[in-house]
């Protein structure tokens, strides 16, 4: 893939460029201090994928992302999280917020790939290709549990809880484990005793999590991934 990265804070541009140089698999084409300056650029130059910052003097990002072509992919990178919701209308591929890290730009930059694939036909879509279902073995049987039937996961000391929609099952394994045995990008950890199914959140604030009448508290040291991860997980498609 082709990108580019639009920002007006060189440490932020520069930073960005070793953290993808680092991480490899992409072309980056040019690096941009303004976002008219990448917009004249586009009208002559084919790009897959632009990094874009949004408060910039000028052409703001919302602004520029506007008039990117439709089959060029957009992750923001911002440090204010209250533009998070603005980009749903412009069709980003994902939310980062600053102080950005190289695990977590690793993943938005796969699910660019996945989706850039996807577009050119070389792979089915990203939200496909993840497993149903596990197998959990509690009170002496073994259960399947389809991921989606699942509301979120407590943790009890050494044991989880797995609420499901109309039953609860308590695995003798702690919460991480569970987590990890879970193959799907949808469950989030938000607490040390919470993870979440995000595809059941009905609403959420700065506190508390809800699906449907219950409520799930967020941890602090939680919040700044909730925001970027889930917000970023479920903007539209392009």
């Amino acid at each position: 893939m082709k990108c580019i990265i639009v920002d007006d804070e060189p440490l932020a541009r520069r930073g960005l460029l070793l953290h993808l140089q680092a991480i490899g698999g992409i072309e980056i084409s040019e690096v941009f201090n303004s976002a008219d300056k990448a917009l004249e650029y586009l009208t002559g130059n084919h790009t897959d994928l632009i990094f874009l910052d949004i408060e910039m003097p000028g052409l703001t990002g919302l602004e520029f992302a506007a008039k990117v072509p439709k089959e060029t992919l957009i992750i923001f990178t911002t440090a204010f999280p209250q533009y998070a919701f603005d980009s749903y209308s412009v069709d980003a591929i994902d939310y980062l917020l600053k102080p950005i890290s190289q695990e977590r730009l690793e993943k938005a930059l796969q699910k660019a790939t996945a989706y850039h694939q996807f577009l050119n036909g070389s792979q089915p879509a990203p939200e496909k290709m993840e497993k149903e279902f596990m197998i959990i073995k509690a009170d002496r049987r073994y259960h399947k549990i389809t991921y989606k039937n699942i509301l979120y996961l407590e943790g009890l000391k050494d044991f989880a809880v797995i609420h499901l929609e109309n039953n609860k099952i308590i695995a003798g394994m702690n919460l991480k484990t569970v987590h990890e045995l879970i193959a799907s990008d949808h469950f989030m950890r938000v607490s040390k005793s919470f993870v979440v199914n995000t595809e059941h959140i009905t609403s959420f604030d700065t506190h508390t999590i809800y699906i449907n009448t219950i409520e799930i508290p967020i941890g602090e040291v939680y919040k700044k991934d909730f925001v970027e991860s889930y917000l970023g997980k479920n903007l539209p498609p392009i």
